[in-house]
């Protein structure tokens, strides 16, 4: 590993450590390509050495931003552990937040499904097939529960998208909704497993030249914590950046209850719990970008979070719930993405 000997980390300043760090590192002398970023500060890079033609992705992670890699690298070693595919680092400075990665490649599983639509049914075998490895693995030691922050997390809805839609203050109706939705996570049981969190198609890449649950490539773990063991199938099967149909959801958990020895009625009750606080945090999150960071596109993506939320509101167990969300959280119809979008960039944070 490389750590550069000046520790300063400016703004003026950080694009000359990248450099230092990078040229002390085995990848000195490489061609740099700027990638697509995520929702969060960090950048990418893939770096390609000319010579031999072997290429590798630099995360850029400013600590000054939030960013902090240390997470990241701990979770890679429990998941490489575990005989799933984590990238091998290559370098790393986590002071400064820079780290160099094996690359996988460009094939996104939202990519190779678009490009080979009979190849879904397979990648999303094995998609869960990876699920079944992480829930029949000993925990990762010192990870954060969850579970006490799913209320909040979901509820941050009212905050960021019920209210500035509507314009008014909704804390009554926030307290209401979460007396129901706090009893049900509650319900969930104490049986926890690492989760991910953001398991979905644009965070998994299809490695075929391996073996079994080592297929998946994972991307974006740095958040993993312990959970309920339906939150990751959720998140690949209810996923928000595109449409799961009804038959892969159906394969997928069967597959996954199958392998674990799960009761299927009991789970769909547990998965569609958390999915509607997943999809309750996707809205705060989708709005939150929009009206604090100014990335407007996260908005366009909210009817289908709404869609996923409908559908799981229709658990029997849920109907109380249910009630309450759909009397309060207004439907992401033209005027209410509009408002959003006239926002865009106006709240630097909530009071």
């Amino acid at each position: 590993m490389t750590t550069p000997t000046d520790a300063r980390d400016t703004t003026t300043d950080r694009s000359q450590l990248l450099d230092t760090f990078v040229t002390n590192s085995p990848w000195g002398g490489s061609r740099s390509e700027a990638l697509a970023g995520d929702a969060s500060r960090r950048r990418y890079h893939r770096l390609i050495d000319e010579t031999s033609g072997r290429t590798a992705i630099l995360m850029d992670a400013p600590p000054q931003a939030g960013e902090d890699v240390r997470p990241f690298v701990k979770v890679d070693k429990y998941l490489s552990g575990i005989g799933l595919s984590a990238p091998e680092i290559y370098a790393a400075d986590a002071q400064l937040g820079f780290l160099i990665l094996e690359d996988f490649g460009t094939d996104l599983y939202d990519q190779v499904c678009l490009r080979k639509p009979d190849l879904e049914p397979h990648l999303y075998d094995a998609a869960v097939d990876a699920l079944v490895t992480l829930c029949s693995a000993e925990l990762m030691q010192g990870l954060e529960d969850y579970v006490p922050r799913m209320t909040d997390l979901a509820l941050s809805s009212y905050d960021w998208y019920v209210e500035p839609i509507l314009g008014r203050d909704m804390i009554d109706e926030k307290i209401a909704s979460q007396a129901v939705l706090q009893s049900l996570i509650k319900s969930l049981g104490t049986h926890r497993v690492t989760i991910l969190r953001d398991y979905h198609a644009q965070n998994l890449l299809w490695l075929p030249d391996r073996d079994g649950a080592a297929r998946v490539g994972q991307l974006d773990f740095q958040d993993a914590m312990l959970g309920p063991i339906a939150y990751d199938l959720i998140s690949l099967t209810t996923d928000a950046r595109r449409d799961v149909s009804e038959e892969i959801r159906n394969r997928c958990v069967t597959r996954f209850c199958d392998q674990l020895g799960l009761n299927r009625v009991d789970f769909m009750r547990e998965a569609a719990i958390c999915s509607v606080q997943r999809n309750l945090r996707i809205l705060m999150v989708f709005a939150r970008m929009s009206l604090h960071f100014g990335r407007t596109s996260y908005i366009d993506l909210i009817p289908r979070v709404w869609e996923h939320l409908q559908r799981d509101l229709d658990h029997p167990d849920l109907t109380q719930l249910a009630t309450l969300l759909r009397k309060h959280l207004p439907e992401p119809d033209t005027s209410a993405l509009n408002t959003l979008k006239e926002k865009c960039g106006t709240i630097p944070t909530l009071q």
